[in-house]
């Protein structure tokens, strides 16, 4: 049966359906180089995710709050507000603590990721890297996160580091 030959309560329901929220994840990537933003959005939009951009830390904020993405994949590095700075806001805001944050950045001494990590991020991956497999780890994350196992994430990355152990 096609559209035309539709009843109308199908053709209602699939308008309906048409307005709700885009399916897949939705991640805001955040970075003043259109380039990066653009080579993330490209590989998360292949893996079925719905893609939000922001350019800047302000964009950023605004963006988080009106959308509430599952994710923020948040460069460190910007003008104006730095990802770091970004964090802290997301973290103390009741309205978007709980969204997880990857940081994606060149910062990539251990004092800049243990930083981050202590801020609350769940991952930090540094520049360089690989853009193929960034959809399976953002979607790992949002997983790990949902069945609540975000502090054992953050654990494991700063145990990484020789910071923690993974036990606590």
């Amino acid at each position: 049966m096609d559209l035309y030959t539709q009843p109308v309560g199908d053709v209602a329901a699939a308008e309906e359906r048409a307005t709700e929220r885009p399916p897949g994840r939705r991640v805001l990537v955040v970075d003043d180089e259109a380039s990066m933003r653009l080579l993330c959005s490209v590989n998360l939009r292949a893996a079925g995710m719905h893609v939000l951009e922001a350019p800047d830390g302000a964009d950023a904020l605004d963006v988080a709050r009106a959308e509430r993405p599952d994710l923020v994949i948040l460069d460190v590095m910007m003008p104006g507000l730095d990802g770091l700075q970004v964090a802290e806001r997301l973290g103390s805001d009741e309205q978007t603590r709980e969204i997880p944050i990857v940081f994606l950045t060149a910062r990539a001494e251990r004092d800049d990721r243990r930083r981050g990590l202590e801020l609350g991020a769940v991952d930090y991956i540094t520049k360089p890297f690989d853009p193929v497999g960034l959809a399976p780890r953002v979607e790992g994350v949002v997983e790990r996160v949902a069945r609540g196992e975000r502090e054992e994430l953050r654990r494991e990355r700063l145990a990484e580091l020789g910071l923690a152990s993974p036990t606590g």
